[in-house]
């Protein structure tokens, strides 16, 4: 567990007429800056093979700045628009590693925020930041604790305004152990499928305002655009897609967080979410139930509270596998949810037998001291050399809105 660890603390702003109007300068400027120095950097590439990093860029903006037609830059603060740099500067490097796609362009409609590193404070009713020496109001329904580092206001596309100060706190105390193991299957007809028989049914949020948003979207496709009533509609879009993102997270958060605080050891699989959305026939329900964002939130409340985390190969066979003799099964549907050992003749549900070999492995890499499985083709016959399909099937039955861990 490392000595420190960093936690960001989420405030609803509450800006008046005129702090709203310097909010949008620095919006739009930031977003100008990032959209001018991308297309810098591409047309640069183009003709001379080589990159702009982030210093080439900070001389090219102050020198921007001193010209007559972007003196408007000035206006606001030039941490904000130095952190938009930095930004680019960060997207380019996840490309280059990998880790992301190539960036793009960002629109005035999207998710608009600015970075602030220095020169702020945070008092008990409002957050002085530069530029806004009164200090914006904001509505603080926690406590903060630790060291602020930064914080980062942002604009969400339904008009809400959030600050969200990232604190630097002393490494705490793990929680008492419980001397439990789980291991979790994550499916599509459940959410979560644990190997003490527990599941959490999917609530489909997605699916469930589904009708409700394809009426929003059609109003909003007839509007002239660049009018008042195409805008208004717009917005009434937007709150139908947040409605069902922060019900989505609230569940991950639910779950994880009852995870966490009931298991010493938590033992999940690593799926190629990126390829099975290319399934056309799952993709929505796939991307509905957010396994990434899921795993996310686990490893790092199990990081805060002194829990192991144990990532399985995504190659080991967990459902063609008998969690009593081991037996590997070669051919196996998505339509067999039941099915029968042809060795020792144990019945298995499909996700808990699942669930249990992959706490069986997680116990194993941990013992050994191993971070991933080597292959998981090794333990499979020689002549299925593909990847197992999608672990999971779609429910037709109505959705649950109750999130708590139920038996099977």
């Amino acid at each position: 567990m490392k000595e420190k660890y960093y936690k960001a603390y989420k405030f609803r702003l509450l800006p008046t007429d005129e702090q709203k109007i310097l909010l949008a300068k620095t919006f739009g400027c930031t977003r100008f800056v990032y959209n001018y120095f991308l297309k810098e950097k591409q047309e640069h590439y183009l003709l001379n093979k080589k990159t702009l990093n982030y210093n080439n860029c900070s001389a090219s903006l102050t020198k921007l700045k001193k010209q007559e037609e972007y003196k408007w830059l000035n206006d606001v603060a030039a941490q904000a628009t130095q952190a938009s740099l930095r930004n680019l500067e960060n997207a380019y490097q996840n490309f280059f590693k990998k880790k992301s796609k190539f960036p793009k362009f960002k629109k005035r409609s999207g998710h608009n925020s600015f970075h602030c590193v220095q020169d702020f404070k945070v008092f008990p009713d409002r957050i002085q930041v530069i530029k806004f020496k009164e200090g914006i109001k904001y509505i603080k329904h926690r406590e903060i604790k630790g060291e602020v580092c930064s914080i980062t206001i942002s604009k969400t596309p339904t008009g809400k305004y959030y600050a969200s100060i990232l604190c630097e706190l002393p490494k705490q105390q793990p929680l008492p152990k419980t001397g439990k193991s789980v291991g979790i299957d994550l499916g599509l007809k459940d959410f979560i499928i644990t190997s003490d028989g527990q599941k959490v049914a999917n609530a489909r949020f997605l699916k469930r305002y589904q009708k409700k948003l394809a009426k929003a979207q059609k109003h909003f496709s007839r509007k002239q655009k660049d009018s008042n009533r195409r805008e208004r509609q717009r917005i009434k879009v937007a709150k139908i897609y947040e409605k069902i993102t922060n019900s989505r997270n609230d569940l991950q958060h639910q779950v994880s967080s009852r995870l966490v605080k009931k298991y010493d050891l938590i033992a999940v699989e690593d799926l190629n979410v990126q390829g099975m959305v290319k399934n056309h026939c799952l993709s929505r329900a796939i991307s509905d139930v957010s396994w990434s964002s899921f795993v996310t939130k686990l490893k790092y409340k199990a990081e805060w509270y002194g829990r192991d985390l144990v990532v399985i190969d995504r190659f080991y066979p967990s459902s063609k596998t008998c969690s009593n003799c081991l037996h590997i099964k070669e051919e196996m549907s998505l339509n067999e949810r039941l099915w029968i050992c042809p060795k020792c003749n144990t019945e298995h549900d499909r996700d808990v037998n699942a669930s249990k070999n992959i706490l069986q492995r997680g116990l194993t890499l941990k013992s050994t001291g191993t971070v991933d499985y080597r292959h998981g083709v090794e333990v499979r016959p020689k002549a299925e050399q593909s990847v197992e399909g999608i672990d999971c099937e779609v429910s037709k039955k109505k959705n649950v809105r109750k999130y708590v861990l139920k038996p099977s």
